[in-house]
């Protein structure tokens, strides 16, 4: 019987007919090329912007009554519904289809961690990108690198309104009477490097504020704006960053110093163990991760290394919940249905986005800059389980006709499952009943 431990933990579930895990297979496939990049690809932020540009002119024109327009409108509307469905598509078929879930599960958990809420249709539309661009790549590498793209990604100053921070002594800030936006400097402290816990005052916010001035956004997307950038220096934690000629070097300065910082190696260590162990991790893990952390200069290969060779790793698993997501990509992969995802119709990924609401996930949609809760009470309420078993029922009912719900049993949960588990699926009324009843299991809604 086999142990899919790592799979549950670190990865989406076991997909039938897929190689078992290792930690050697999750650790080397983080090293090697990325090919469910290529086979989902998507379209860039160039040509999202593009896009976009492109529909607001239609408006324009529709507001002006110029003949055609409205059509033209409502055919570029469905275009950027189709993206975004496909994003959709992408971000879920790359998890069902992938042999290495923990790069899967890696990218979701960054995607959180730097949190970007489509709450608006135009950064709706940048937010498949953004994870191609920002997040994808640098997931294996240096913290220091993937902090340094998010900050300057567009996505990530349009969410937290960096395009509008102007320096109140720059040219821009002299001529316009605009000031500063903090919500980047906060954010950037506060969820991403050091924590809430972190040692740092308003006075460092206002400070990171006046340096982040500059970042910016036109039709090309990310853009240095001198002119808008707060001139003199800043002291930020006590060092002196940034001069009467603001640069974009003086805030990479910054953020690779804020990588390297010892609240920061412990803030990332905590959140990786509470996001893969349990809600209260060990405290050895962490303090290992975090080590390893700083000794390898924010290597995030070397953190995960040491995440998945502590005997944690190995124990039972059932101490956190599956996040929507992942409850229903693991779905797909214990029923072998990543076809049938590739195949479905924009109107059926619609539906699968209702039933994740249900869940209560809104995919690309975050309520907040801090992500998705970590407690398991947060995901398993009754009316979060009601959509599961819902959900669960439907799809058992379409494809699990004539699945022998006993071998999938041990093919997905293998040790995992209970004794009261396999009882109940080997003496179910019909086969679907017998692997819906594994599908709103303990076993499978948590990891």
């Amino acid at each position: 019987m086999i142990n899919p431990v790592l799979e549950i933990r670190f990865g989406y579930g076991v997909r039938p007919g897929a190689p078992p895990a290792t930690v050697a297979s999750y650790l080397s496939g983080l090293r090697r090329a990325d090919p469910l990049a290529q086979s989902f690809p998507r379209p860039s932020l160039q040509h999202r912007i593009d896009f976009y540009l492109g529909l607001q002119s239609a408006r324009a024109d529709e507001r002006n009554n110029k003949r055609g327009a409205g059509s033209r409108v409502m055919e570029l509307e469905q275009t950027m519904r189709s993206i975004i469905g496909e994003d959709m598509r992408a971000y879920l078929g790359r998890a069902t289809f992938s042999e290495n879930g923990f790069r899967e599960r890696l990218v979701a958990f960054w995607a959180d961690h730097f949190t970007v809420s489509g709450r608006e249709p135009s950064i709706m539309l940048a937010v498949g990108a953004y994870l191609d661009e920002a997040i994808r790549p640098a997931i294996a590498g240096k913290f220091a690198d993937m902090l340094r793209a998010v900050v300057t990604h567009p996505a990530m100053l349009l969410y937290l309104d960096q395009n509008t921070s102007i320096g109140p002594g720059s040219p821009q800030g002299l001529n316009t009477g605009q000031g500063l936006n903090e919500n980047l400097a906060r954010e950037v402290l506060e969820l991403h490097t050091l924590g809430v816990s972190g040692t740092y005052s308003q006075t460092d916010v206002r400070q990171l504020a006046e340096l982040f001035t500059g970042l910016s956004i036109d039709e090309n997307g990310f853009v240095y704006n001198a002119h808008a950038a707060e001139p003199g220096s800043e002291q930020i934690l006590g060092k002196t960053y940034g001069s009467n000629n603001p640069v974009l070097s003086d805030i990479f300065a910054f953020l690779d110093d804020l990588a390297l910082n010892p609240q920061t190696a412990s803030h990332i260590a905590s959140k990786l163990a509470v996001h893969f162990i349990s809600e209260n991790p060990p405290a050895e893990l962490v303090a290992g991760m975090a080590e390893t952390y700083q000794s390898s200069g924010g290597d995030l290969f070397e953190v995960y290394q040491t995440l998945l060779d502590h005997p944690a790793s190995m124990k039972p698993p059932g101490a956190k919940a599956k996040w929507p997501t992942e409850y229903v990509v693991s779905s797909l992969r214990a029923l072998d249905l990543g076809e049938e995802l590739l195949n479905a119709s924009l109107d059926d990924l619609q539906g699968l986005h209702t039933s994740l609401l249900a869940m209560g996930q809104d995919l690309f949609r975050a309520s907040g800059p801090d992500g998705l809760s970590e407690a398991a009470a947060d995901w398993i309420t009754p009316p979060t389980l009601a959509a599961r078993i819902e959900w669960a029922g439907l799809l058992a009912n379409e494809f699990g006709q004539d699945l022998d719900p006993r071998p999938l049993l041990d093919e997905t949960l293998g040790e995992v499952a209970s004794p009261e588990l396999r009882f109940a699926v080997a003496e179910a009324e019909s086969r679907w009943e017998g692997v819906a009843l594994m599908l709103v299991s303990p076993e499978f809604n948590r990891r």
